[in-house]
This record gives C-alpha cells, sequence and structure tokens, in this order.
C-alpha cells in the first residue's frame, strides 16, 4: 500500500513582532487613503482587529494617530508637525530650495511648492501659500499618484525609463477628476510633450478648478531631484499674459535651482513653448 505524500505546506510568512506591526500600520498612513478603520487595516494588513486595534490605542496616546470621534476612522496624528522643521533643517534640498520658493512666490503671488518622488506617489515637502483672496492651497505632505497633476506627471517624465516602466507595470490607473488622465498610451505621449516643452500642465487632474505647471529640479548628474510648482486657480489660467509670465518665471527659478543643486552651467533646458 502506497503511502500519500503530505500536502505541501503554504510559504510562512514571517512573523512581526508588535514594533514591526505598529510599523506597518504607520506605514499604511502614507497612502493616498487619508483615513483607517480597525477592521479595514485588519484587512488591509492581515492583523487581527485586537492586535489593530491595541496598536492603535497606543499611537493615539503618543499622538501619532488621531481618530475623528463620530465617524471612529483614526488619522495620522498632529505630532509630526514637531519633526518638520528638523526635517527641513536637515534636508539640503528644502534649505536650498527655500529662497527659490519665496522669490517665486513674491514675483507671481500664486501658491508655489516644491516636490519629490516617495515610492510611488509625489508628495509636497514645501509650500508658501499665496497672498491673494482666491488662491489654491498645497499643504506640506500633500501626496498624489504619478499620473495625476502637473507637479507629479514633472517629476515621472523627468524620470528615468527602467523607473518610468517599472511604475506603468505596477499600477492600475484610476480617475481623480474627469480630466485625469488614466490611459497609459496617453499618458505616456504626456510625458514626452513634457519632456521637449521642458514643463509640465494640468487643468482639474486633481482638484477641480485648480491649475498648475510645474518644471524640474536637476543634480549634478542630471538626475530629477524635485518639481518645483505653482497651483493657480483656474479663472487665472484663462489669462494668458498672466499664466504665460508664470511659466517663464518659473522655468527661469528651477534653472537656478538646479545650479544651485549642483547642475552644469553648460546645461541647457529646454526653452519654454507655450502650448
Amino acid at each position: 500500500m502506497t503511502q500519500k505524500a503530505a500536502p505541501a505546506k503554504p510559504t510562512e510568512t514571517k512573523k512581526l513582532n508588535a514594533i514591526e506591526k505598529a510599523l506597518e500600520i504607520m506605514l499604511k498612513f502614507q497612502d493616498i487613503k487619508a483615513s483607517w478603520g480597525i477592521r479595514e487595516l485588519s484587512g488591509e494588513l492581515g492583523f487581527s482587529p485586537a492586535t489593530v486595534q491595541r496598536i492603535l490605542t497606543v499611537l493615539k496616546s503618543y499622538g501619532f494617530v488621531r481618530q475623528d470621534a463620530r465617524t471612529r476612522q483614526y488619522f495620522v496624528g498632529n505630532i509630526f508637525y514637531r519633526f518638520l522643521e528638523n526635517l527641513n533643517h536637515s534636508n539640503n534640498l528644502t534649505g536650498i530650495g527655500r529662497p527659490f520658493l519665496e522669490e517665486l512666490a513674491r514675483q507671481t503671488h500664486e501658491t508655489v511648492y516644491l516636490n519629490v518622488i516617495q515610492g510611488n506617489l509625489r508628495i509636497c515637502i514645501d509650500s508658501i501659500e499665496s497672498t491673494r483672496v482666491l488662491k489654491a492651497g498645497m499643504p506640506v505632505g500633500n501626496q498624489s499618484p504619478l499620473y495625476a497633476g502637473a507637479s507629479a506627471k514633472c517629476l515621472l517624465a523627468f524620470s528615468s525609463e527602467v523607473f518610468q516602466q517599472e511604475y506603468f507595470d505596477s499600477i492600475s490607473p484610476t480617475p481623480m477628476t474627469d480630466n485625469t488622465i488614466v490611459d497609459k498610451d496617453v499618458l505616456t505621449a504626456e510625458l514626452k510633450k513634457i519632456v521637449l516643452r521642458g514643463y509640465a500642465v494640468s487643468l482639474g487632474e486633481r482638484t477641480p478648478g485648480i491649475g498648475s505647471v510645474s518644471a524640474p529640479v536637476f543634480d549634478y548628474r542630471e538626475r530629477i531631484l524635485a518639481s518645483l510648482s505653482l497651483a493657480v486657480p483656474e479663472i487665472r489660467t484663462r489669462d494668458k499674459t498672466h499664466f504665460f509670465y508664470c511659466i517663464n518665471v518659473l522655468m527661469d527659478a528651477a534653472r537656478a535651482f538646479s545650479r544651485a543643486m549642483g547642475q552644469s552651467v553648460t546645461h541647457h533646458n529646454p526653452i519654454p513653448q507655450h502650448m
């Protein structure tokens, strides 16, 4: 009588300790989804609801998360504001870039913001809000997918082909508004136009009624470091004189910023070509 082979055991995943589980929970708040419930996190991470609740309770007591009393949803805590000053002081990019943001804000009177790639997202690392009554906001820490909005598309367009291919292979674009580009072929063509033109533009791709324009900041190896951007209410994008002025001033600021980051003075960025 032949003996039946024992069924193969499923591949065991690494068991996480309490600290690792807490970190996995906190990392979920980096995603575009800003709030989480206990059962949502439990299903997303494969932790028991009791474990998630216990960890969130501790994180809440230290201010790392906060909870909406009505919806019972959890959000990232205000304690992270305490880290921003130290982060900005230690981050060479924001330290060197701040004067360029300030001058750009002074000349355009629009909201100025600085962005980098974090994983598969665009994240704002510095911002100066417009002093006008009608203005577009962009808080530090704001995130968006790399296919939506000028600041994100600019980062993606000037990234390496390898990065772009890996990014496209890993995503399934979903619309944030009716103007979001979700067709990968259309997006690829748009990225090529951005490189030729030297800057990215968008209108209502992330937020209806808000336009933006963004230019790349390079390092000494000609690698994309950041995107320098302006957020402009739609009504002022229709004023072509003002909007083209903003584009030209932005491009000048991005070139000067790149030189400050070590880009060769002999490098020639594309001359702005208006649409």
